[in-house]
């Protein structure tokens, strides 16, 4: 028998709209979801939905969702080191603009990433994310069905 996977949830940078469609996901299909921050936030009672706060401070809710994933689990996060680490560990990582970070891709994007920042260091205004927009959502919605459709597929 498969083992049950988890979704986890860099909580404290998602965007309340994206974890609306969590929840509703969620409450859908009885996987369990754990929100991990560090800080209290507002979560339904559902029974397989729950806050982990951890203790403030530089990537430790980063870290804790590193030691507690399994192969399989589904964390949703920006953060492209903690992606890198997912998916270093067998897991899956969905950014909250509806994109799936890969072995493939997940290189790339960290250069990237290291790019900005070091221009951004030496004084360069890089400018910031665009303002999350419908489609983003959109396509973040679908790309969780998808997951768990085939997710639900393997179970059965």
């Amino acid at each position: 028998m498969s083992q049950e996977i988890q979704i986890w949830v860099d909580a404290d940078a998602c965007p309340g709209v994206i974890k609306e469609i969590l929840f509703k996901a969620s409450k859908r299909t009885g996987i369990t979801m754990t929100l991990v921050a560090n800080h209290p936030m507002p979560i339904p009672r559902i029974k397989w939905i729950s806050l982990l706060q951890v203790p403030a401070g530089f990537d430790v809710a980063d870290n804790e969702i590193v030691k507690r994933l399994n192969p399989g689990d589904l964390v949703i996060t920006g953060d492209i080191p903690l992606a890198a680490e997912i998916i270093e560990k067998g897991g899956h990582a969905l950014n909250p603009r509806g994109e799936f970070y890969s072995l493939e891709n997940i290189k790339q994007r960290l250069n990237m990433r290291d790019f900005m920042d070091t221009l951004r260091s030496s004084g360069v205004d890089t400018g910031g994310q665009a303002a999350m927009g419908q489609n983003e959502r959109r396509e973040f919605a679908n790309q969780l069905d998808r997951f768990l459709q085939k997710y639900a597929a393997k179970k059965q």
